[in-house]
């Protein structure tokens, strides 16, 4: 993946933030369809989408259906003060793109965080309690105040570089 290959070649220090996609998606999901629709012309299809993830190296599954994610968000919040690039990340994107996993229900996020080596008792408690809200509203803040409106979106100082770029792209802005 290019945001571990920046981190190897370049030694950089990476900080995931977190970014309101769909927000107002209801707890049971919603179908892709009616997500994209009347998003006319030049909308990412579902075979774009799989492009995209395999010039990445990353599996992608044959998704229908959108979750809100941001309880994820927030037991993704909790798993960077364990570790900054803790692999539930990974976990989270594998059981969402790939296994079609609702990221709202708090069981699927505690069986997720469970199998990347999490204790589930307190991530069930980072759930139940809201722990990590403030920072997830602080990432949504932050975001809005930079005016981002899609992801991934990399910020470097007051620069920023919008979608999935090429490598040298990011090179670029991280070297200017």
């Amino acid at each position: 993946m290019r945001i571990e290959r920046l981190r190897t070649e370049l030694d950089v220090e990476i900080s995931l933030r977190h970014f309101p996609l769909h927000p107002d998606t209801p707890p049971e999901g919603m179908t892709l369809e009616r997500l994209f629709a009347g998003r006319g012309p030049g909308a990412l299809s579902q075979a774009d989408l799989q492009a995209l993830a395999h010039a990445e190296g990353l599996p992608y599954g044959d998704r229908t259906m959108t979750y809100n994610s941001r309880l994820a968000q927030e037991l993704g919040s909790w798993a960077e003060t364990v570790a900054s690039d803790h692999p539930l990340h990974d976990a989270l994107y594998r059981a969402y793109f790939v296994d079609g996993l609702n990221l709202a229900e708090a069981d699927v996020l505690v069986a997720v965080a469970e199998s990347v080596g999490l204790d589930s008792a307190e991530a069930r408690d980072v759930l139940d309690r809201r722990r990590f809200r403030e920072n997830v509203d602080t990432d949504w803040q932050r975001s809005h105040e930079l005016g981002i409106r899609g992801v991934p979106t990399f910020v470097v100082g007051e620069r920023m570089l919008v979608g999935a770029r090429p490598y040298e792209a990011l090179v670029e802005l991280i070297s200017a």
